[in-house]
């Protein structure tokens, strides 16, 4: 293991503890202004949801892009955890008998099989809104004009024209016969869109000038585009105990994927352009980028 890669993981593994220990506390029973009652039954869904680990990537990236343009670590720390949420929310209903029908997640069972299907439900819609109340609350201190952008930017990421609209697209390639295009457009949104609002909410955050936003929502997109490659690549040459969750479900499914119309090789090839791309567009910030150059490398060629 290189330098660079241990001190990336070194960096991922004390971020996440930051995240988790911020989930914690948002997932508690104590009440909130203007809540009436938090049912036990479904935090404990919730929390199931989201405190099973996991490398908590999303939120490295949202905390990793705000240092390196100088914003305040805190409020990134709760826009972070406010798009974990929000991610293990598409996870839980991603699980679903009635969309993906997985029963282990991170090597765990899935909510609906730790619990009910009616609950995982809940507790997904739940993660979501609460996604949104972290970000709008007194305790994320930032401007309105900021807390506005990050919440726009968020709904757009995760809605109709994002992440759900790309979960819609993923479905209908079961039964219908995507090309090349139409398969790199449903994983921009289905995968690419939460990581791309990973790296621009930074500058969000940071009150960033318009070129160095637009400069890390490019880098979001590359390194979405690679995260997806690498998974379909995953789900074709790994397993289910390496994985955490069951591999090989896009062949059995019929699913088009890139790895399954030009094949591996081609694949490793263009992960390896992909980084090339992101390091290209972090230039710019010189040394201070060292460790989302270190991100993209690690999206590209982890193994779980």
């Amino acid at each position: 293991m290189s330098d660079e890669t241990h001190t990336f993981l070194e960096s991922l593994g004390l971020r996440a503890q930051q995240v988790e220990s911020t989930l914690t506390k948002l997932l508690n029973s104590d009440l909130r202004d203007d809540e009436i009652a938090r049912p036990n039954h479904l935090l404990a869904a919730m929390r199931h949801g989201v405190l099973n680990g996991g490398k908590r990537l999303r939120p490295f990236l949202v905390l990793e892009s705000t240092a390196l343009l100088g914003g305040p670590d805190d409020a990134a720390l709760r826009v972070a955890a406010a798009l974990e949420c929000l991610h293990c929310y598409s996870l839980i209903h991603d699980d679903l008998p009635s969309m993906d029908d997985d029963d282990l997640r991170r090597g765990l069972p899935t909510v609906h099989k730790a619990f009910d299907e009616a609950t995982a439900i809940l507790a997904g819609d739940t993660l979501l809104t609460m996604a949104f109340d972290i970000i709008a609350a007194p305790q994320t201190q930032l401007p309105d004009r900021q807390k506005t952008e990050l919440i726009l930017a968020l709904a757009r990421a995760a809605g109709l024209g994002g992440m759900a609209g790309g979960q819609a697209l993923d479905l209908l390639a079961e039964t219908t016969d995507p090309d090349e295009a139409a398969i790199i457009r449903l994983q921009a949104m289905k995968t690419g869109a939460l990581l791309r609002f990973a790296c621009e909410s930074g500058a969000i955050i940071a009150s960033a000038s318009p070129t160095d936003r637009q400069q890390l929502k490019r880098f979001g997109e590359a390194i979405g585009l690679a995260f997806q490659l690498a998974d379909d690549l995953l789900d074709v040459t790994s397993d289910s105990q390496a994985l955490g969750k069951a591999a090989g479900k896009d062949a059995a499914a019929g699913k088009a994927t890139l790895v399954a119309l030009h094949g591996t090789q081609w694949a490793r090839e263009q992960l390896s352009g992909l980084v090339e791309e992101a390091n290209r567009l972090l230039e710019p910030f010189g040394e201070r980028a060292a460790i989302l150059k270190a991100a993209a490398e690690f999206i590209a060629n982890r193994e779980n």
